[in-house]
């Protein structure tokens, strides 16, 4: 058994590691816009990254890397480095042979797409460093782009022979989220004595059912990246704990996203139960929380549930309306050819869609197959934002 507990300090909780942002004018008035994760002893690192084709420049370069160690990450924000060509790795080598003291340097971006870095000022941004900073939150600030939150996470795993580990987390997202890889950054750092085939088993599995499951636009960008470093210090380990812990941290970071989402007053959890497996459960979670027109019906607080049943026939997944059962929250409206919404029922999910967080089940009554999915609503902020992102 085990008991794991919230703790503080983000990806500074570990042992051995350390984070700070800073400013290299990359953003206006000041703001910090530059960060570094550093661990005071070479590490593993596991990696899953966006599945758009059009891989950034800093995605590239890391994965002409090999096997490797590292304990180094520089992180920019302002601009993506993508769609640069070679020259945008030429720059991120650039950039990363300024880094002294540090083993294997890894570098990550987020931004503008199609802009060359502007590496002077990140050479400059980057001599602003000091290792012994153990500053997750202000590390967690240079990241952000169109974020109105940082985002950062942490626990401590107490194990029943006496032994702990900690693991915690520094994220950036709120627009371009789809799940294919949300359009996102997140930097996982752990002191647990995690062996490297179990690192990346346990990355991916978890990605499945927490960034890969969540929705503010449908869109998929070029950098999507989530790093996990691991330095062992601990010497502790116990591969169900660190599974779950790692479950916890990426599982909160994703749904701060989409509570971030760009515009974004609703946080909705789509449960799909019933379906014939669980990708098709998956299918049908996916394209609830993509649909324009739900997410539209959400902005409205419009308990339109005619929407849900739509995209779930339209989904391709097996399905009729002899079996299906639609519900806000504990409420149900539609279930197996009975519909129940009528004017009474209307105003109860009408105050359900009104809080910040609720659920929508539809449960497809032909088999054991489940997923849930998260997305938020649309509304006139995000077209505002996207409008004038380059500005």
């Amino acid at each position: 058994m085990y008991n794991i507990i919230y703790s503080q300090n983000g990806v500074c909780a570990s042992d051995g590691f350390f984070a700070d942002g800073v400013s290299a004018g990359l953003k206006k008035d000041g703001a910090k816009d530059m960060a570094f994760i550093y661990s005071d002893s070479e590490c593993e690192v596991a990696s899953v990254f966006t599945t758009n084709k059009m891989f950034a420049a800093p995605i590239k370069h890391f994965q002409s890397m090999g096997s490797f160690k590292t304990n180094f990450i520089l992180i920019n924000s302002k601009n993506a480095n993508a769609m640069t060509g070679k020259a945008g790795i030429e720059d991120i080598n650039e950039v990363l042979r300024t880094c002294k003291d540090v083993i294997n340097p890894i570098m990550s971006s987020t931004g503008v797409i199609g802009v060359r870095l502007p590496k002077e000022k990140i050479i400059e941004g980057a001599k602003l460093f000091d290792y012994s900073k153990r500053d997750s939150s202000s590390a967690s600030k240079a990241i952000m782009t169109t974020d109105t939150f940082a985002k950062e996470i942490a626990f401590k795993v107490k194990l029943d022979d006496g032994s702990s580990f900690n693991i915690g987390a520094i994220a950036k997202g709120a627009g371009m989220i789809n799940p294919a890889m949300a359009t996102m950054l997140c930097f996982i750092t752990t002191d647990a004595a995690v062996p490297k085939n179990e690192m990346q088993e346990a990355l991916d599995e978890v990605t499945k059912t927490t960034f890969n499951a969540i929705s503010v636009d449908g869109d998929t960008s070029t950098n999507d990246t989530v790093l996990l470093l691991a330095n062992k210090k601990s010497e502790a380990y116990d591969k169900e704990a660190f599974k779950e812990a790692l479950f916890k941290v990426m599982h909160f970071l994703a749904l701060e996203m989409v509570r971030d989402g760009e515009g974004a007053t609703k946080l909705v959890t789509y449960k799909v139960t019933g379906a014939k497996d669980d990708r098709e459960a998956e299918v049908v979670a996916k394209a609830l929380s993509d649909s324009l027109l739900v997410k539209t019906a959400l902005f409205g607080e419009d308990p339109n549930w005619g929407r849900i049943a739509s995209t779930v026939g339209a989904s391709g997944v097996e399905c009729s309306e002899e079996t299906l059962k639609i519900s806000f929250d504990n409420l149900c409206v539609y279930d197996r050819g009975k519909l129940y919404f009528d004017e009474e029922m209307e105003k109860k999910c009408a105050i359900v869609m009104q809080h910040k967080k609720f659920t929508i089940s539809c449960d497809l009554g032909i088999g054991e197959g489940s997923f849930k999915a998260y997305g938020c609503d649309l509304g006139y902020e995000y077209v505002k934002i996207n409008a004038d992102y380059r500005t």
